[in-house]
């Protein structure tokens, strides 16, 4: 998938300037793509120049003028031919993940600290996506949401990121206590005492 996959889909929600795509980014699609705000400006340009979107001047009182940006049928065309094409197995690169496997050599104590951060920041992205759960259906209760609600494409990349979320933040916490106990002297005697020299 490329940036401009993610850009039109995101911009499906109405007409966003360059700002407020970099927090449609941060909050909503985020869990699935990131890209940092220098990515988005240059892909807008480059949108708006294939003919994928279409940007307008907005005129502010007290502050500049704005650009904001829409789709068009030739960028729905576009999403359409990419939502078509075979979707490619996820890759994960995780740098702390690469740690974890190799703790058994390393002084667990940063691996540790660096597992409880990562928790701290899974469990501040959930809280953002429940609360972007709750303001996407609104008054209806979820079941309801999924049967009739409008917009059920980002409410369900949305669930994704709160379980990917969630599973990060209990494997994290899950991995530092197990790891916490093994670098205990009283956890690693109970460890050698059934063993023969």
């Amino acid at each position: 998938m490329a940036l401009r996959h993610a850009v039109l889909a995101a911009l499906l929600g109405g007409e966003y300037s360059g700002y407020q795509l970099t927090k449609i980014f941060d909050i909503g699609v985020s869990n699935f793509w990131y890209a940092a705000p220098q990515q988005l400006y240059a892909e807008l340009t480059k949108l708006e120049a294939d003919g994928l979107v279409t940007g307008r001047e907005v005129a502010q009182r007290g502050r500049p003028n704005k650009r904001v940006f829409q789709v068009t049928e030739a960028g729905i065309g576009e999403l359409a031919a990419f939502a078509a094409t075979p979707a490619r197995p996820l890759l994960i690169r995780d740098d702390l993940i690469v740690k974890v496997h190799a703790v058994d050599l390393l002084d667990p104590a940063p691996v540790i600290e660096q597992l409880h951060e990562r928790a701290r920041e899974a469990a501040a992205k959930l809280e953002l996506f429940e609360q972007t759960l709750v303001r996407l259906r609104g008054d209806l209760d979820e079941e309801t949401f999924l049967r009739q609600g409008e917009h059920v494409g980002p409410y369900l990349s949305c669930l994704a990121g709160c379980r990917l979320e969630r599973e990060m933040r209990d494997w994290c916490l899950h991995t530092a206590r197990t790891l916490a106990g093994r670098a205990d002297p009283a956890a690693r005697a109970g460890r050698t005492e059934g063993k023969t020299p």
